[in-house]
């Protein structure tokens, strides 16, 4: 921890542009920069959001990953309504650290891999590093293995054969890296349309009572009586900050053209805060809805919990009376897994690059990580099969919850210190309430892991 004023003086604006950390840049991602108005300018505060606008939905797909729609499917297939709440609150911590992360990558110019190479000690560094590649490797292990599901729902795909094709998104991410990153964001946004637009049309075929929704909203004091619930609430809180997202948001608000002043900068942090809110936001919705659906179309008397993505396609037909209500439901689970695999990928390069500052192409860089996934997932599903795959969407929940405190310390480690981030570091009452929601979520993620060990 030495050097460290001399290094991150950002409230000076000392360091804007390119990172003084010599990581992975936007142009290193093999972006450019987007322009962004001046803060003296007369221009509309909608416009100015326009241009911040867009990291925030490459992190949020991460929050409606296939993990989440299976926590989200048997939360509301086994309790109704009421772990709604629990899903509000797990969405609030996670926006209070996405915004940590964001500061990050606005105010030093550098994202979270790269100011830990630089501060934190090459054992320190190389024992994250190696922590945040298991994270990663777990998170893509889930969206290949969703996006699998989707094809073999939908197309009658072999679950070993759809992992495979799941590679091809490697070349989709490459194509995208070619070209700006409106591109990229703008292909997230419209899967993120087509995830919301198939849960919403479900809804309107359901059409659940607003009164129980509102009331699931409301935290029930039944649910810490109640050991099962208790240990769904857990998993939903657990698997919803996504260790792989603060890496990834703190490199790609750096996409962003800023001023050189204390002003430009405060106006940075507060617009790219207010896409990323947005964002996470319509990610809630979305978990929201898979919750609600779930409640209206399964939890009934007779019919047993659904636990699985599949057994959730196969009833909502008959269950709905439609016969689109599955397909739409597998397109959903398909545009969800794509997308979230697509910044899995990305999350992968930036850690990479950013821990040990070597230099690959990004074809290299997105096969390797991808391979990391696809190996595991694929053997899974020749060899066991269904079964096995719910088995180790579970394990990779697991995986994760264990990985987060390497990259939520760090994380607020600079970002709640003035030495670090100056003026621009969180205050002391700020701080306070970040550094106890993190220590709920891990602590929670353990007891989940130990319970689930047990």
């Amino acid at each position: 921890m030495n050097s460290v004023t001399s290094d991150l003086r950002v409230g000076r604006g000392r360091w804007r542009g390119r990172s003084p950390l010599g990581g992975l840049s936007a142009e290193r991602l093999g972006y450019g920069k987007v322009a962004a108005p001046p803060s003296t300018a007369c221009v509309p505060g909608w416009r100015r959001l326009l241009a911040f606008a867009g990291p925030g939905y490459l992190v949020a797909v991460g929050y409606m990953d296939p993990g989440n729609w299976a926590t989200s499917v048997a939360a509301g297939s086994g309790f109704g309504y009421s772990l709604l709440g629990v899903v509000l609150l797990a969405s609030v911590m996670a926006m209070l650290l996405q915004a940590a992360a964001l500061r990050l990558g606005t105010a030093s110019g550098c994202d979270l891999a790269q100011a830990c190479r630089r501060h934190l000690g090459a054992r320190v560094n190389l024992l994250l590093w190696l922590g945040c590649e298991i994270g990663i490797v777990a998170t893509n292990l889930a969206e290949v293995l969703g996006m699998a599901c989707g094809l073999q729902l939908l197309f009658r795909i072999p679950l070993g054969v759809g992992v495979c094709i799941t590679a091809l998104d490697v070349m989709l991410v490459l194509a995208l890296q070619r070209r700006r990153v409106r591109r990229l964001e703008s292909f997230i946004i419209l899967l993120t349309l087509v995830i919301a637009g198939c849960l919403a049309v479900q809804l309107l075929w359901l059409r659940p009572s607003p009164q129980q929704v509102l009331a699931g909203i409301i935290p029930a004091p039944r649910i810490l009586a109640r050991p099962d619930a208790l240990y769904l609430a857990v998993g939903i809180i657990g698997a919803t900050v996504m260790p792989h997202n603060l890496y990834l948001h703190s490199a790609l608000v750096q996409t962003r053209h800023l001023e050189p002043d204390q002003r430009g900068l405060r106006q940075a942090i507060r617009y790219a805060t207010l896409d990323s809110n947005i964002a996470l936001t319509l990610a809630l919705l979305v978990n929201i809805g898979i919750l609600v659906l779930a409640a209206g179309a399964f939890h009934r008397d007779g019919l047993a919990p659904v636990t699985e993505l599949g057994q959730a396609y196969r009833l909502l037909t008959p269950l709905l009376g439609v016969s689109a209500a599955s397909i739409l439901f597998g397109i959903g689970l398909i545009a969800s897994g794509l997308s979230s695999s697509i910044t899995g990928t990305l999350a992968g390069q930036i850690a990479m690059e950013g821990f040990l500052d070597i230099r690959l192409s990004p074809a290299t860089r997105a096969l390797l990580t991808r391979g990391l996934a696809i190996l595991p997932a694929a053997t899974t599903a020749i060899w066991f099969g269904a079964a096995g795959v719910g088995r180790l969407l579970v394990l990779s929940q697991v995986v994760l919850g264990l990985q987060l405190p390497c990259a939520v310390v760090p994380l607020l480690w600079f970002t709640t210190r003035r030495a670090y981030l100056g003026c621009n570091a969180f205050r002391a009452t700020t701080g306070i309430a970040l550094w106890a929601i993190a220590a709920f979520i891990i602590a929670i993620n353990f007891w989940l892991a130990y319970r689930l060990a047990l």
